[in-house]
């Protein structure tokens, strides 16, 4: 019995001496060099004790009780360089480290050891893995796990992207018209952007022209009260052909006003198979949960639904500040078995649908690597299930993660029958761009189902190409078909589309066709008082739980005006897509003059995007040269 009660004392004093220990707190605030604020920095403490956090939406840390002694500090990103300090941390003090770090070198030198790169069959080099960006330094060598092409190699790799053939020049004599449905996708470039900053060429196909250049934000008008979106066009020579134009036709989304974000019904549907234990994948996906969640408010509602073999209820329907609740479902996620992504599917929106909101925002957030191996696999099955589960009001949403295996064309395809978005995380910085800077327009539908249809004046244009968009095309038909899908505009959005324009008197590369024999050949026409118009634009939207469409229509002037801040930059974005995808259309593209153009047009970029593209395009074009193109 003494000693029982000796060893009870002991416990007790032990616990009243850590109590008491002398400790003193340590915080800051993470930023990059333009004073952005960084979450999911991880901040790392190492001395007496060793404790590590990570930055929250607004950049913030913490440690509240660190044993007083002298401690080394580190504060690690993705992308960016470690940030180090050291600070002594005494009785009582509370100390401060706001360090700004900085964003890793894209522009290093990029040197091969050992063999040449292989190349495949389209002549394009298997790779140069590691060495460029992300903060790896060294002599980069090939990795063939990570080298992904569409060589022979790429079946090991298993990344699934859908073939893409370029939008043809088409003549306005046979073809006035040009149908098309809007696209908000970022997922290509982000993707891109993976492989680039870890040495490597991306494979053609994984390049969607038209996810580039929405990939970032212009300065479209406002809407005027009322409408959900503005038109906004413009027209310049083309950079990389001066004999052509480029016309570009922008909308720019209604933004909710602070405040004003209806509820959130929000439904996680998360792959933990056994492709998702990789840290680029369900690690990056618990970290981006915890961004979004620290955001949501009490009446907003999330709920957790996973699958692998089979898929399961991990968190009911929550209130938005019952953060401690959400986090610590986040936190037991593990990863393992196989994929039976339809099961997770019927139940994420079986979910989704017990709590619709008819004034929320109700919607399943998917993410995963697109590999589903169980259950229902086709494409076909799979797109069927999406369509008939968005009749109810919930949209799908796609997070794509990881690489190896990554199943770029099902995820796409998913979010496009979904009502919904597709993105691609490759780190926890563009997490926070798209759940949270973006949420506005990742999360709140203003306008389903936009389309758009442009009249060419055959007086003025020749022939024409839309840039992009390919997966996109429409029937000329199908504009006044309201049956028939299309893409979805989220609020403070902004869509952007280019035509490559022939000006009548200067040739294109489209082959003439012989005049015809049998009925007389067709002779443009143009409307009196039209002259001067180059082309017409009509859109057609619904509203995000209507069926008719309603039809707005704009007219660019056959007047060509100097590149100006949005066409500039975005002829330089879609330049470099042109450039990766080894375009026939644009023979005489330049990495330098897209790069310079990007600069000069770079304007107001509070988050450092423009900046990073500048320097991804220096990477691409250092690989480019190593690739012997």
């Amino acid at each position: 019995m003494r000693m029982r009660v000796g060893l009870a004392l002991l416990v007790v004093f032990s616990l009243t001496h850590l109590m008491m220990a002398a400790t003193g707190r340590l915080s800051g605030v993470i930023t990059d060099n333009a004073g952005a604020v960084l979450p999911g920095v991880t901040v790392t403490a190492t001395g007496p004790q060793r404790a590590s956090m990570m930055s929250d939406e607004r950049g913030r840390y913490t440690f509240v009780a660190l044993q007083t002694g002298h401690y080394t500090v580190t504060a690690e990103l993705t992308g960016f360089r470690t940030a180090q300090t050291e600070v002594d941390i005494t009785n009582g003090a509370a100390v401060t480290w706001s360090p700004a770090i900085e964003v890793a070198s894209l522009s290093e030198s990029v040197t091969v050891t050992g063999e040449s790169p292989r190349r495949n069959k389209r002549g394009r080099s298997a790779g140069v893995a590691g060495g460029v960006a992300g903060g790896i330094t060294g002599s980069p060598t090939f990795r063939p796990e990570t080298d992904i092409g569409t060589w022979p190699g790429a079946r090991r790799a298993r990344e699934g992207y859908a073939p893409i053939t370029e939008n043809p020049f088409r003549r306005v004599a046979k073809e006035p018209l040009s149908t098309f449905s809007i696209d908000v996708d970022t997922a290509s470039y982000a993707n891109t952007r993976r492989f680039l900053t870890n040495g490597n060429l991306p494979p053609v196909d994984a390049v969607r022209v038209e996810e580039f250049i929405n990939y970032f934000r212009f300065d479209y008008r406002e809407p005027s009260r009322g409408e959900p979106f503005s038109v906004a066009t413009e027209l310049a020579a083309c950079p990389w052909n001066p004999a052509h134009h480029l016309a570009l036709i922008g909308l720019q989304g209604r933004a909710l006003p602070a405040g004003e974000t209806p509820p959130r019904n929000l439904v996680f549907l998360l792959d933990v198979s056994g492709s998702m234990q990789p840290q680029d994948k369900l690690p990056l996906v618990q970290a981006s949960m915890r961004l979004l969640t620290d955001t949501l408010r009490p009446q907003d509602r999330v709920a957790i639904v996973v699958y692998a073999g089979a898929s399961g209820l991990v968190l009911p329907p929550t209130p938005g500040d019952r953060r401690s609740e959400i986090h610590s479902a986040i936190a037991t996620l593990r990863a393992g078995g196989s994929t039976n992504g339809a099961a997770g599917i019927q139940l994420a929106y079986a979910t989704a649908r017990e709590h619709f909101d008819p004034n929320g925002i109700n919607r399943v957030i998917l993410a995963t690597d697109g590999d589903f191996n169980v259950g229902v696999t086709s494409h076909e099955d799979l797109l069927r299930l999406i369509e008939r589960e968005r009749k109810s009001g919930v949209f799908l949403s796609v997070l794509g993660v990881g690489e190896g295996n990554l199943q770029d064309s099902t995820m796409e395809l998913l979010a496009d029958k979904g009502n919904g978005n597709y993105s691609y995380l490759d780190s926890v910085q563009e997490a926070n761009k798209v759940l949270v800077r973006e949420a506005g327009s990742t999360l709140v539908t203003i306008a389903k189902d936009v389309k758009i249809q442009v009249e060419f004046n055959p007086a003025a244009v020749s022939a024409y190409r839309l840039v992009g968009y390919e997966n996109r095309m429409l029937q000329n038909e199908d504009f006044n078909d309201d049956r028939k899908d299309a893409g979805e505009i989220g609020a403070g959005h902004t869509v952007t589309a280019i035509y490559e324009i022939v000006p009548v008197g200067a040739e294109s590369d489209r082959p003439l066709v012989d005049p015809l024999k049998y009925q007389p050949n067709p002779k443009p026409s143009v409307a009196p008082g039209s002259a001067a118009e180059l082309l017409t634009v009509k859109l057609r939207y619904k509203a995000p739980n209507g069926d008719r469409s309603e039809l707005i229509s704009a007219v660019i002037q056959n007047r060509v005006e100097p590149l100006g801040g949005n066409l500039g930059f975005a002829s330089a974005v879609a330049e470099l897509g042109l450039l990766l995808r080894d375009s026939p259309h644009a023979p005489d593209a330049s990495f330098d003059r897209l790069i310079a153009r990007a600069r000069q047009f770079r304007g107001a970029d509070p988050n450092g995007d423009r900046a990073e593209f500048v320097k991804l395009a220096e990477v691409a074009a250092g690989l480019k040269k190593l690739d012997g193109r």
